[in-house]
């Protein structure tokens, strides 16, 4: 193994571990938190809809704004607050089942404001790691990232249905806030002395909003990834709203089963954790961004077709190769986001880039939770398979065909 590898850097280690029990945490909440509005408070569709868009709704009020108050404070800080503040509400849940009171609406008031910690967490860990591991380290600090929250989407799932089935699914709730506890332990010991943001007390907001919008949507190629991630989001969106019911209620899986079926797609991650370097070293790191999903991502169309018996195997296997594309999509465009942006633009670029990719998801959650109530869970996740695997049109059409590998440089900005 080169000495120069991110294994041997012991502070990007600590946040690569932190990273990792954040996301199983975050991924057996989002198994977890579904089936108990689903199975114990009897949401219906268009109510589970409304759950789905208020875990994402935060980037759409908050998201823009966001990225210029990530630009003026030291990042690593604002992702410890964000860790507690997500902990503690998580935790709210559970108490509130064993007082007997919990009700649909303290979910979507608790999923909102986990949702704004983690508008201002995403957006700092973004733009914290090209100062921690500098950006030639991009690719394979993306890499070892996104291998990391792909084991979480494989064991997050299986680990909070397992915890429904044995101990119900309030108490299961308790591991999502443990998981973010546990990331900010991490956080705790890094030793990397973060400089703190030039602060122009004169500046004003909207200015600087308008100024990283400006950026996302000169380059034509960052435009097309921004187009592609937000029509995939704002179709995942839907799917997600009505996903529980379609494998609890349609094909009549019991909850264990549910997060087994779910978590299948993170081995396509575990694979790119073997893989990844080696596909786009021979495909290169920009080609990867279009070739990948053109390959991978129409195998979804499968997922509708499934019905109760043998052919529930549908799923896993077409979640098990999409995931893989959409994984090695996710490395390739965040470090294209991130070589290309230089870095006092870098809070405002991904905030400008989330609040609109992740401001699609609640749209999206609240018309699939309509559609399900409207045409039916089946034709709802029909509808939803068809626009995610039409997204990767965005970039097949786009100028990034025309590229290889990352840009060496930043954009320049006038």
């Amino acid at each position: 193994m080169r000495r120069d590898s991110l294994f041997f850097h012991a502070d990007f280690r600590r946040l690569w571990a932190g990273d990792t029990a954040s996301q199983v945490g975050a991924f057996a909440g989002h198994t977890v938190i579904p089936l108990l509005a689903a199975t114990v408070l009897a949401a219906t569709p268009f109510e589970m809809g409304l759950l789905t868009a208020a875990e994402t709704i935060a980037f759409l009020i908050i998201g823009l704004p966001a990225g210029v108050w990530v630009d003026r404070m030291r990042r690593r800080v604002l992702m410890l607050r964000a860790d507690f503040v997500r902990a503690a509400l998580l935790f709210s849940i559970p108490l509130a089942w064993w007082a007997g009171v919990l009700s649909l609406t303290q979910l979507i008031i608790v999923a909102t404001l986990v949702g704004v910690a983690t508008v201002f967490f995403d957006v700092a860990y973004q733009s914290y790691l090209p100062s921690l591991v500098g950006r030639e380290h991009l690719l394979e600090g993306n890499a070892k990232l996104q291998a990391s929250q792909s084991v979480a989407f494989l064991t997050g799932p299986g680990i909070g249905g397992g915890l429904v089935q044995l101990a119900g699914a309030a108490n299961a709730v308790l591991m999502t806030g443990v998981g973010f506890l546990t990331s900010a332990l991490c956080l705790l010991r890094i030793r990397t002395v973060e400089e703190v943001p030039e602060r122009n007390e004169d500046a004003k907001l909207l200015p600087q909003i308008a100024e990283g919008l400006r950026f996302v949507f000169k380059d034509p190629a960052l435009r097309s990834i921004v187009a592609c991630t937000g029509t995939c989001n704002l179709f995942n969106g839907a799917f997600t709203a009505v996903q529980i019911l379609f494998l609890n209620r349609t094909l009549g899986l019991p909850p264990a089963a549910v997060g087994i079926v779910l978590a299948i797609g993170g081995v396509g991650g575990i694979l790119d954790a073997v893989v990844a370097g080696r596909i786009t070293a021979r495909l290169g790191q920009a080609r990867s961004i279009w070739l990948v999903p053109l390959l991978t991502w129409p195998l979804q169309l499968l997922i509708p077709l499934a019905e109760p018996g043998w052919m529930v195997a549908l799923i896993p296997g077409a979640l098990l190769f999409t995931g893989f594309g959409i994984i090695i999509y996710n490395v390739a465009q965040v470090s294209y986001r991130q070589a290309v942006c230089p870095d006092r633009l870098l809070g405002r670029m991904n905030a400008s880039v989330r609040f609109i990719v992740w401001g699609m998801l609640p749209l999206g959650g609240l018309l699939g939770g309509a559609l399900g109530e409207a045409i039916g869970i089946r034709a709802t996740v029909w509808f939803a398979m068809i626009g995610q695997t039409a997204a990767l049109l965005w970039v097949v059409f786009s100028p990034i065909r025309k590229l290889r590998d990352l840009p060496k440089e930043p954009i320049a900005v006038g």
